[in-house]
This record gives structure tokens, sequence and C-alpha cells, in this order.
């Protein structure tokens, strides 16, 4: 029994006649008859009775009838959400995140998305960058956001933007009154950096720096998130180092400044997903990255 049988026993079934449901159908009403027969025969009973006037519906026909528009709607709805699933336009996006990414670029691009498609689930994940990595070979993400990721055969590294960084300082610090500060600025100040981790991140880019122009390193906390890092200095426990969006964070008692350096002027931040992968939902959003890439762009000339 398939949806076509379905249909024609539906349109006999209301005309209660061959006649006027083949025209209904626009088929011819041979076919038709052989159709009804042939459901008849796959059911095992008797649908219509036959008259010269038309047809009635049996016991058997009238169940069917009771259960053929659940059916109809069910087949209906199916081949709509196959329609808009092959679109992109219904599904899960499930997206990996990390402390400063949810700050401004990645809120705002999944907004975008979210406007243009609605009826899409999004799921955030905050994952390291090592998880996101394993989480993303496992098909438990659709794409990730990260900094600093190395090349890798199974998946692909785009870059969104590049973020400029800046020095979070307490608000009332000698460095506070510069309008920029450099690396030998920091010498021997305690720092707040984020871990080390097996893959490079901020915290090995920052030691290189300071390596680098010859300035002592003082790490005198090492946190998780930037929210933490810059509450940190709020309260006095030293300098920080982090990209320019931590600066809406607006917590009372930081200030930041540019930081000037040679060998660390900014950090990108990429989106990574498999490679080889046609989901209709990452398809989708990957334009909207790629919008987005152009306008900041455009922005900064």
């Amino acid at each position: 029994m398939d949806l076509r049988d379905m249909q024609c026993f539906v349109a006999v079934a209301e005309e209660r006649h061959f006649g006027r449901a083949a025209d209904r159908l626009h088929i011819a009403q041979p076919p038709l008859s052989r159709r009804i027969r042939a459901l008849e025969d796959e059911l095992g009973a008797p649908l219509f009775v036959r008259s010269p006037k038309g047809v009635e519906l049996t016991e058997a026909g009238l169940t069917l009838l009771d259960e053929a528009p659940n059916l109809l709607a069910l087949a209906n709805r199916a081949r709509e959400r196959t329609r808009l699933a092959g679109q992109g336009l219904i599904g899960q996006l499930d997206v990996g995140l990390f402390g400063s990414g949810v700050l401004d670029a990645i809120p705002r691009m999944l907004a975008r998305f979210h406007v243009e498609r609605p009826q899409v689930k999004i799921v955030l994940h905050n994952l390291t960058k090592t998880e996101q990595l394993q989480a993303l070979r496992e098909r438990r993400l659709t794409l990730g956001f990260n900094r600093l990721v190395p090349e890798m055969s199974d998946l692909i590294v785009e870059t969104v933007l590049r973020e400029p960084l800046v020095v979070a300082l307490p608000e009332g610090h000698r460095l506070a009154t510069r309008r920029r500060v450099r690396i030998p600025d920091m010498a021997n100040e305690p720092q707040i950096t984020y871990p080390n981790a097996p893959i490079r991140g901020l915290a090995q880019e920052v030691a290189d720096a300071f390596e680098r122009e010859c300035t002592p390193l003082n790490v005198q906390q090492e946190v998780e998130d930037v929210l933490t890092a810059v509450a940190l200095v709020a309260s006095g426990f030293g300098l920080a180092i982090t990209t320019q969006s931590a600066t809406s964070l607006r917590l009372p008692g930081v200030v930041f400044r540019p930081l000037s350096c040679a060998h660390l002027r900014d950090v990108e931040l990429a989106c990574l997903y498999r490679r080889g992968d046609r989901s209709p939902i990452l398809r989708a959003f990957l334009e909207v990255v790629a919008q987005f890439r152009r306008e900041v762009e455009r922005r900064r000339g």
C-alpha cells in the first residue's frame, strides 16, 4: 500500500464514483479501477460495493477511510520535512565554542543564521581545542570555532578574521596612562595567562613574544576563560594579554590598551569542520561565515 494507492482510495471514497474520482485525479478510469482492485487484494477485504449508480463503502472501506487522512498527512509531513532538511532549513547545528569566542563575532554570525533559518536548532558546546577536534571527528559537532588551529588532513580550518590583541590593566596601574603597551613595559609584572595546552595556544604565543623581546615573564595565575582573567585583573592580581573582543566585558576597575609588539599583533579566529562534509545546514552556515568575513574585510579596508 503506497501513497498513490491511498490517494486513489480517498478520491473514490469521497466521490462515491469511479468516473468522477478518475477526473479528480486526472487519470483514466481503468487504471484507477485496477489500483483499487490491487489494494483490495493486498488488504484481503473488499473496500467498495459497486452499483450502477456508483459505489458504497464496505465496513473495511469505512475503517480505512478513518485512517487514510492521518496516513496522508504523515506522508505529506514526511515529504515536506525531507525537502526542508535537504535545503538545510530544519535540523540541528552543533557548534563548538571557547572562552572569548562568545563575546563578539561568533554570536553575531549565529544570530544572523538564526534569522535566516529559524527552524534550525542551534546547540552550543563550550569545549577546549582538543575536545572540539575530537567531537568533530566523532561527528558530535557540525563545526567549531577556535584560534591557532594547526592544519589537519581530515579537517578544514578557515580563518574568519584576525583580532588585535590588547592588554587588560587595573585602572590605577602605572601603564594605564599609556596609549599603547609594549612587551618590555611589562617586565616582571604579574601576568594572568591561559593554561598551556597540548595544542599551541595564546599562552605559548605570549611566552614566545616575551622571550623574543628578552623580557622576563612573571605568570601569576593561569585561568581557563577570559571572564575570569579580566575579573582577576579588576581585582589587582596582574595584567592579561587578551583579544580585543574582551573589551566588551566592561568590568569596573579594568582598562584596556592596545598591545604594541612586532612579534605578536593579532590572533586569528577560525572555523573548523570535517573535510567532505556535505551537510546542507553546514553549507548554509558557511555562507553566513563567508559573508561576515567579507564585511569585516570591507570595514578594515
